[in-house]
């Protein structure tokens, strides 16, 4: 069985629902430290053709927190302004229609941003046909004393992965060697190169929100989008 452990994103990029398809299991790490100016809880759409950051409210942020601890700051007011962005920058979309329930639905959420988060994931999921389980690291029977690498190599164990993915940008965080010494074979997975896609103008901005993806592709073009990755 192949897994992946990723703090859980607001929407995030594609390279997340790469490594989210390419596993059997995927792990929402919502039981470490909350990461402040991270991508938790903002990202960047499109909007008036240059990146614009959108931002989830949260309560009493801080990063001596556990991401599952923090709830939203989501009052209505607010919940309209980003549902209101997001109108104005893609209701001439094509698939704004089929796509902003599932960002309704997640930004109208409340209570713990993590589950909130899960939520959106299962969503964007369904929508794209991937069937990948999704389970919460705090729901995870394991060793919380744990850190880094070995937390991980736990949580592996734990689920009997024979095979565990990470992100490109892990690659002097973990060793093949000490994953292969505890029977993991540890491959990191790389985004493709050259992924474009239709957007409103002729110039294409790239490392946006999944928002923008969804909201410009149909579902056969995103499930070929999802399997443009090598692991390594």
């Amino acid at each position: 069985m192949r897994i992946a452990v990723m703090q859980p994103y607001f929407f995030p990029y594609l390279g997340y629902w790469q490594l989210i398809h390419s596993v059997d299991v995927f792990v929402v790490f919502d039981d470490v430290n909350f990461i402040k100016k991270g991508w938790i809880n903002r990202n960047n759409i499109l909007l008036n053709g240059r990146p614009h950051l959108l931002t989830l409210p949260l309560k009493d942020v801080s990063q001596w927190k556990k991401i599952n601890e923090i709830e939203t700051a989501n009052d209505a007011k607010t919940q309209e302004k980003i549902l209101k962005t997001i109108i104005c920058a893609y209701k001439k979309a094509p698939y704004f229609a089929d796509v902003f329930p599932i960002i309704e639905q997640t930004v109208k959420g409340t209570g713990l941003v993590s589950e909130l988060l899960e939520t959106s994931l299962r969503l964007v999921c369904e929508y794209c046909g991937t069937d990948t389980k999704i389970i919460l690291s705090s729901q995870t029977e394991k060793d919380n004393s744990l850190k880094g690498q070995d937390k991980i190599i736990e949580i592996c164990k734990k689920l009997g992965a024979s095979d565990y993915v990470n992100a490109i940008g892990g690659q002097h965080l973990y060793s093949k060697d000490v994953f292969a010494a505890n029977g993991i074979d540890l491959h990191f997975i790389k985004m493709n190169d050259g992924i474009r896609y239709k957007q409103f103008g002729d110039d294409f901005v790239p490392n946006l929100s999944v928002i923008d993806v969804l909201m410009f592709n149909d579902k056969t073009q995103l499930k070929k989008m999802m399997q443009s990755y090598s692991l390594i």
